[in-house]
């Protein structure tokens, strides 16, 4: 790699998955597994969403967090989400009014690559675990952000985070327990 292209590489913006996740990676329905809060967890999200500009979302979450998140007053999230511009990969038209939403035109992958070299802050991933897997498999993402939730949860259909992935190495950036007993930690992606 040249110094041009690891300069190049140093100046576009990161892709930041952030999930709840059981200790078995159950990421689907975190509202099933989350058993308590913390102030902890709650400084963790805001700082996750203090540095992200723009969300990449499926259809599925889309659609489920149209009905809720436009109205909601949960900060600051909601203040975030519903602000953010928020790509949608999908092949429909997106029903509903949700401001600042687009449907990605093309590629999933393509169009990603091609956000990382605009202008702006992290590009978040949030509860879409197949655009999240689909750009873990493309070598786009940079960043994990993990709450992991001590708990099993091998309900069958709960999609997991990490399953049917290629081989991808991580390097842990920060870990740390909060007094509800979740572990934060944040991974870079090695390529």
């Amino acid at each position: 790699m040249s110094q041009d292209d690891r300069n190049d590489s140093r100046s576009q913006r990161k892709v930041v998955g952030g999930y709840f996740v059981t200790l078995d990676g159950v990421a689907e329905a975190a509202d099933r597994f989350l058993t308590g809060w913390d102030d902890e967890v709650d400084a963790r999200g805001a700082e996750l969403i203090a540095n992200q500009d723009t969300i990449i979302l499926g259809r599925r979450t889309y659609d489920e967090w149209l009905g809720f998140w436009p109205r909601s007053d949960v900060e600051p999230f909601a203040s975030f989400i519903n602000s953010a511009p928020k790509y949608v990969a999908t092949s429909t038209p997106l029903q509903g009014d949700w401001a600042n939403s687009s449907v990605i035109d093309g590629d999933l992958a393509e169009f990603v690559k091609h956000l990382k070299t605009q202008p702006g802050g992290d590009i978040g991933i949030h509860g879409s675990i197949s655009v999240t897997q689909t750009l873990l498999a493309a070598g786009l993402v940079d960043e994990l952000q993990l709450v992991i939730v001590p708990t099993i949860a091998p309900a069958a259909g709960q999609k997991k985070l990490l399953d049917n992935l290629p081989p991808i190495q991580l390097e842990t950036i920060s870990s740390s327990t909060t007094p509800s007993g979740y572990l934060l930690v944040s991974y870079r992606v090695l390529r």
